[in-house]
This record gives C-alpha cells, structure tokens and sequence, in this order.
C-alpha cells in the first residue's frame, strides 16, 4: 500500500485508452442502431443490454479524464474525455466539477442519501434514492446540462430554501452559478447535445427503442455510483467500498468497483488500481449491497465526517488539476 499523506503518480496507460475510448464509441454506436433496427425482440433486448454495458465503460474512460488520469497529454485527455462525455451525454468540465467536487463531499451531510436524520423528510429521502435505483438520477444530469446550455442563470434557484437544503444536494450545483469557465462548459455541452443529434439522424433510431438503451444504462450507472458508497463509513476518504464483481464485470467497468481505492489514491490510473487495495478493508459484493438498496434509506448511525486535509483539497481542485506524473 501507498503511504497515504501524499499524492500517488502512475503513468496512464495513453495508446490502451484511447484503444478502448475509440473501440467503445464504435460498440455505442452499433449497439444504437441495433437496437432500432433489429428484427425481433430478442435482438433490440441483447443490443441494449450490450449499449448499458459500453456506455459505463465510457464514462469510466470520462472518469478518467475527469482526473487528469486518461492521458499525461493535456489534448488527448481532454479531447478524449469530452468524446465519452458525448456518449453520456454530459461534458467534460461539467463532470469534472460536479464529480471532484463529490470527492470533497463525500458522506458529508450533502452526499448522504442512503441515511436520514429524524428531523429529514424522509418521504423525499426515498424518493431520491429509489430515483438513483431506477434510472431517474441519470437523466437528471442531460437535463442539468441542457438547462445550464440554454438558461445558465437559471441555477440561482439553487439558493433558494427549499433546494440549498443539505438533503438536496444543490451542493454539487453551487459552483455553476459563477464558474470561470462558463463558456468552456456551454461550448462543450453545445457539442455533446449536437452529436447526439447527429447520432439520432445518421443512425435513423427510433424514440422508443434509443429510450430504452439510456433508461437500461442509467439503471446501470446509478446503481453502481451509490452501491459504491451505500452505508459506508462517515469518511471523505475512506466512505467507499472496494466491490466485488464477476472479473468480465469489472473489466468492462474499468475497475470501477475498485472505488475506496479511487477515493484514497484519486490519481491513479484505472488499470492500476488493483496494487492500491487494502487487504484489511471489507470487500462486499456488489450484488449484495445493491440488493440491499432496494430496502431504502435507514437511520443515520454516526456523525458526520472530518474535515479533509487542505493538501488533499488541492489535489481535487478542478483549477490545478495536473496531467503530468511529477
């Protein structure tokens, strides 16, 4: 194990990654278009269970580039960070805002929807997590996105009382209200919104059908995104789990699973995440915190997490975020 007070540097894996960033694009857009296209049932059910599958190991790729960890090269990891960004569909400096800003959050107050407190609406708590459970999550990120291309100044609801509520997690949505980067972020959502169109006209897809791959991935994707920290310990850095998967799973997921060992060595490349995992940490299944999500919300049990290391907190600040292994 890595000492913990510092920053760990691997070398991305570049050629792999853009391997599998361009392999997965291409699976993505076949899986689309079988999906409308197919003959039988059978077909449009096997095109969407390979669509959900791909479309995470894209947005692992994202996450990747999320983290500077896609590429030592500035181009190639932004470039390729905003191509999975695409297929989400999301862009590449919104994530990294929305996602290290998590890493900052995590198991706070904020970022704590499998637990409430007594004084909480708990008929709101288990409608936000049966959300993340059912696909409603995902599509609140695309709608985010399109509301912040075409209203930007819409997100100063997010002060208002009902929405800065912690339970709401506005948090995550705070630093759009003044973002130095505004127009990076409309630009690349412009261009992410634009290739889906393009993809919908070229492909020739069907509404129903191209429902059904996202609304499948989204299940997917939301499952996996809260399994990864459900009833985990109140800790910034160590409230995840290191999950157990079938080997195809988390290969296809990019080690995903693998997540407290992400949010205790962030910059470490997916590929060598196995080294960074802690024997004495619990490894749960993921089938089975999964299913255990479906019981809802349970009591808070222990109070909130420390305050994070300010050397920690630069390492995650989306302005000094370093693609370089020094």
């Amino acid at each position: 194990m890595a000492p913990q007070n510092r920053p760990v540097r691997e070398t991305p894996p570049t050629a792999l990654n853009i391997a599998i960033t361009l392999v997965s694009i291409v699976i993505y857009c076949t899986a689309l278009w079988a999906a409308s296209h197919s003959a039988t049932l059978l077909g449009t059910i096997i095109a969407v269970i390979v669509f959900a599958h791909v479309g995470n190991t894209l947005f692992a790729m994202l996450h990747e580039s999320v983290h500077g960890t896609l590429s030592r090269n500035f181009w190639v990891n932004e470039v390729f960070g905003q191509l999975s960004a695409m297929c989400f569909p999301t862009g590449l400096r919104f994530q990294r805002t929305c996602h290290l800003g998590h890493h900052l959050r995590n198991r706070t107050d904020h970022e704590i929807f499998d637990m409430y407190y007594p004084t909480d609406n708990k008929v709101l708590k288990f409608v936000q997590f049966y959300c993340i459970l059912t696909g409603i999550y995902w599509l609140s990120v695309p709608f985010g996105c399109l509301v912040f291309l075409l209203f930007p100044w819409a997100y100063s609801i997010l002060q208002t009382p009902l929405l800065a509520r912690t339970q709401t997690d506005s948090a995550m949505l705070l630093p759009f209200l003044n973002h130095p980067a505004k127009h990076r972020i409309r630009l690349e959502l412009l261009m992410t919104f634009g290739f889906q169109i393009m993809l919908f006209v070229l492909l020739d897809l069907s509404f129903w059908p191209t429902f059904a791959c996202f609304w499948i991935f989204g299940m997917y994707w939301g499952a996996l995104q809260y399994a990864d920290h459900a009833w985990s310990p109140r800790d910034i850095r160590e409230g995840a789990w290191n999950l157990r998967v079938n080997p195809f799973t988390r290969l296809v997921f990019l080690n995903y699973h693998y997540h407290l060992a992400h949010h205790m060595h962030p910059r470490v490349p997916w590929l060598y995440l196995p080294k960074y995992l802690d024997p004495s940490k619990p490894q749960p299944s993921f089938l089975g915190v999964y299913l255990e999500m479906w019981k809802g919300p349970k009591p808070i049990d222990s109070p909130p997490p420390k305050v994070i290391d300010e050397a920690f907190r630069r390492e995650l600040d989306e302005n000094k975020v370093r693609w370089d292994a020094s």
